[in-house]
């Protein structure tokens, strides 16, 4: 049997939708064009919905860390609201390549509403215009500026929740790991929603080797030579070879020897996804080192399928378990 035949059922028809939308799926071999689909299929979806109300937005733009740097983020904030709030950092996903703060742009200003909270959402730079640590630095940026921000925000610092979804996630747990080496800011939970965390998962597709669906062993490989910085031929240009020896575990998630003291974290993924194995490794180790960490697994569900059948049954499940463990993390549980 192979993945299309493990699909959940209802999930059949909306990966179809987005194949032949997309002309064949996700092409990081061309990824501006890639990235102007991908702003359209989010333009298209948002403009058939209705807008959120009661949610006030605004636009920040921030010295980065290194001369000349600029940091890019989206604050969302209820225009309803008692006391200090709590706040999250949110960081979109797209393979490290694609994406911006617009494609998330109706489920974040949800969560303010809904969650009573203060939503930053990076708009981080891409690779591989901008290579690691180009886009981490950017996260912590925005983190930053959010905790030295908070009476103004009257935010409450000691519920500051960070997350992301796939290279989102990635950067979630990489910026999870930065900020407890660099010990300026306290993260009182990670939510990692199929997070793309180890650049050793490399095995490309064959006659033994199964493809995955949405996002492929090759677009896998692609996203990581962008954001390590890494031209294939041997010439590389102060990056990191995927699956090398010296790849920084800042970058790649699975790469820290440490994982103590890290926030309690949510970990979920559908079973047939190509970050499954490292997501559940992840979270085994995170358990191991003492960190208090829930995994889900869904079965029948390949990468995103949240997104693209946000009303089946298995996608109402996945986005409610996510959004609960928000409102935990948020109202100061676990």
């Amino acid at each position: 049997m192979d993945n299309k035949q493990k699909i959940d059922p209802e999930l059949v028809a909306p990966l179809e939708t987005f194949i032949n939308a997309s002309g064949g799926g996700l092409n990081l071999n061309d990824i501006p064009a890639t990235r102007i689909m991908m702003a359209q299929s989010a333009a298209a979806i948002k403009a058939s919905m209705p807008p959120i109300t009661g949610v006030s937005i605004e636009d920040k733009q921030i010295p980065g860390a290194e001369k000349g740097d600029t940091a890019k983020f989206r604050v969302y904030q209820p225009e309803q609201r008692t006391g200090k709030l709590p706040a999250l950092l949110w960081i979109h996903g797209g393979g490290y390549t694609l994406g911006n703060v617009e494609g998330d742009d109706l489920m974040t200003s949800r969560w303010a509403k809904e969650l009573s909270c203060v939503v930053v959402s990076v708009d981080y730079r891409l690779a591989p215009e901008h290579p690691f640590p180009a886009p981490l630095e950017d996260c912590y940026s925005a983190l930053k500026w959010l905790a030295d921000h908070a009476d103004e925000l009257d935010v409450d610092k000691s519920r500051i929740v960070i997350g992301g979804a796939s290279a989102g996630g990635g950067l979630a747990a990489g910026l999870a790991l930065l900020t407890r080496d660099r010990g300026e800011i306290e993260i009182a939970y990670q939510v990692l929603v199929y997070p793309m965390i180890d650049d050793t998962n490399l095995t490309q597709a064959s006659d033994q080797v199964e493809d995955t669906l949405v996002w492929s062993r090759e677009s896998n490989l692609l996203g990581w030579q962008a954001y390590l910085g890494f031209k294939p031929g041997g010439f590389k240009s102060g990056g990191y070879e995927p699956g090398g020896k010296d790849v920084p575990p800042y970058a790649a998630a699975t790469r820290a020897e440490d994982l103590s003291n890290l926030p309690p974290a949510f970990i979920s993924v559908g079973d047939l996804d190509l970050f499954l194995s490292e997501n559940i490794e992840y979270a085994h180790r995170l358990l191991n080192a003492g960190v208090s960490t829930e995994l889900h697994v869904y079965h029948g569900g390949y990468h995103a399928f949240n997104g693209l059948a946000p009303m089946a049954k298995v996608s109402r499940r996945f986005n409610d378990d996510r959004d609960n463990a928000l409102k935990r993390a948020l109202s100061g549980g676990e």
